[in-house]
């Protein structure tokens, strides 16, 4: 800086003023003073196993399930399927809704149950057969959600269907369709009979392999019945249920984040209905409950004109239902779905109306995601919980412009960059192995929201003796451009003298179609060949090409630079 020309002084004094000149040469002097950081090391020990690596991240759901056997919908669905060998869940809402299939924003119908003249039931499994059949030709299994309330059941039937658009409010989505049933043994009546027509038609085998649930979020206006009345409900579907087929396991309430009181408040009540409450369908002490379900949520800002993530709000949800299932002695060991589980609430609200959501088409939401799962391992671990799910409330919109912002995996048929961490995921099987790093984020520090203040760099990491697959990822909170972190990955006990490794990598050159949607100028009509390139661009890449390493005392260790936001998988075969 001292060989700055007078000239080019007098120049900058001109153009810039002293203020922002002197600004930027102690910026430049600043940079220069500075040491590179020191890389980030972390061992991790194939010898020494964590647990099973259960594939609870192979859950997805959406709102609208029409979209399920459209183009755009069945295409994503085998895509999800391929992910890797487990079988992957689905749940969808409005599997019972009153309507004529027309799929719209947080809308959907099966037209399953309607009445004649005289008030008699009248069953039509066309639709929600259609749904469940898209699923199983793929390998899927649903998860078998029973709502919502058909029109011609509820207490309050008008208005009933909705017309919600993003920048509406949001309350105008809870219509006729949320109210309790007019009469709970037609109610009851009703859900027999489709469990019986599912039996008949699939076979009870694998209608008992399917997760059945009841209703969704009934702590909001989800449920426009008091909390007593979800657990009538809950009752004469349970009893149902199980007349029909008693071998389902079948699980609720799907309350909000369990970090609101209020929704503790009443996951706490509906267990211990379950457990000592006097059940309305039968007079008998108790419920059956097979597993249980919450949701989990974070909650993105806009902060001095970027987003700011909020994984803090997400863990404490995740660590508070824990702790309220842990608390019963009968349920601790149940099996947990968590039905929910995403950086924010409205998958349907567009960056247009909602610019907290710009996080989503980007690397930002892959690195939250690859975090915030791999941490959930370690949450179950410390609170000794069943694990068994975890639902992305995450699917496809059909008809949209491109990367609107929409909280999904795909876009008119091309997949996004957190798409890739479920195939990464999906690589990782065997079991989860021992993973040390000395300058990692606790949990206590990331429920706090420390990643707002230095970046949360660690791995996850699995093997099944032949070969073994790192999970590395470099998230922060606040999406703001930072220098790429050295990172060394020690791998110890590695039995065999050398070998092949595998570098997949997420980040803005990598397994990211939207950076290519962007260089080709963000086009809104995308031409044929333009589609292939972002459906190519679209898919898991490798860094560079598979590489040997040699093992020294069972030793070997990777290096290499990962960027801000950026996520690794290193799949090592021997």
């Amino acid at each position: 800086m001292k060989k700055l020309s007078s000239t080019l002084r007098t120049l900058c004094r001109t153009l810039l003023g002293w203020s922002t000149l002197t600004s930027m040469l102690a910026s430049a002097s600043t940079v220069q003073a500075q040491a590179p950081a020191a890389p980030v090391s972390i061992q991790v020990d194939l010898a020494k196993p964590k647990g099973p690596m259960y594939p609870m991240w192979a859950y997805f759901g959406y709102d609208e399930p029409n979209y399920t056997y459209m183009k755009d919908g069945q295409k994503l669905l085998t895509e999800l399927a391929a992910l890797s060998p487990t079988t992957v869940y689905v749940r969808a809402h409005n599997l019972l809704t009153t309507g004529d299939g027309t799929p719209a924003l947080k809308w959907g119908s099966t037209n399953a149950y309607t009445e004649d003249k005289k008030g008699r039931p009248i069953y039509n499994w066309k639709i929600v057969d259609q749904i469940f059949d898209t699923y199983l030709a793929r390998g899927m299994k649903p998860i078998a959600q029973i709502g919502f309330m058909p029109e011609a059941l509820s207490s309050h039937p008008t208005p009933y269907r909705h017309y919600w658009k993003p920048g509406k409010p949001y309350d105008d989505i809870y219509t006729g369709w949320a109210y309790p049933p007019k009469d709970y043994k037609k109610w009851s009546e009703l859900v027999y009979q489709w469990v019986k027509h599912c039996v008949a038609r699939y076979g009870e085998a694998e209608v008992k392999s399917w997760p059945w649930e009841l209703w969704n979020e009934p702590n909001i206006g989800y449920w426009k019945g008091t909390p007593e009345e979800y657990s009538k409900l809950f009752d004469y579907t349970e009893e149902a249920v199980h007349r029909a087929c008693p071998g389902i396991q079948l699980g609720g309430p799907e309350t909000t984040g369990p970090g609101w009181d209020k929704a503790a408040t009443f996951l706490k009540n509906f267990l211990q209905h379950c457990a000592t409450g006097t059940n309305y369908a039968t007079g008998k002490t108790g419920t059956r409950l097979d597993f249980i379900t919450f949701h989990a949520k974070g909650g993105p800002k806009v902060v001095d004109g970027h987003v700011r993530m909020n994984m803090g709000t997400q863990l404490k949800d995740l660590t508070e239902g824990f702790k309220i299932v842990a608390s019963f002695p009968q349920y601790k060991n149940l099996p947990i779905i968590i039905g929910e589980n995403d950086p924010e609430g409205c998958a349907a609200c567009s960056v247009d109306l909602s610019p907290e959501n710009a996080y989503r088409n980007g690397t930002m939401y892959s690195s939250y995601t690859a975090s915030a799962y791999s941490h959930l391992y370690e949450l179950a671990d410390e609170y000794k919980v069943n694990l068994l799910g975890v639902v992305s409330w995450s699917f496809e919109f059909e008809n949209q412009p491109w990367f609107a912002g929409f909280r999904d995996l795909a876009t008119n048929g091309v997949d996004k960059p957190v798409l890739n961490v479920f195939r990464m995921m999906g690589l990782m099987g065997g079991q989860r192995v021992a993973v040390s790093n000395a300058s990692a984020l606790t949990l206590p520090e990331l429920r706090e929201g420390m990643q707002s203040q230095r970046a949360d760099i660690s791995a996850l990491a699995s093997t099944n003796g032949r070969s073994a697959n790192v999970l590395v990822w470099n998230y922060h909170n606040d999406d703001l451009p930072a220098a790429a972190s050295e990172v060394e990955i020690e791998l110890q006990n590695l039995t065999a003298p050398q070998a092949l490794v595998q570098h997949y990598r997420i980040d803005g050159e990598h397994s990211n179609s939207y950076t290519t949607w962007q260089k080709m100028g963000s086009p809104q009509n995308v031409s044929a060949a333009q589609r292939t390139e972002l459906e190519q661009a679209g898919q898991l890449a490798l860094l560079d090409s598979p590489t040997w390493v040699k093992t020294k005392d069972n030793k070997t260790t990777l290096r290499f630079k990962l960027p801000r936001q950026g996520v690794s998988l290193l799949h090592l075969t021997w």
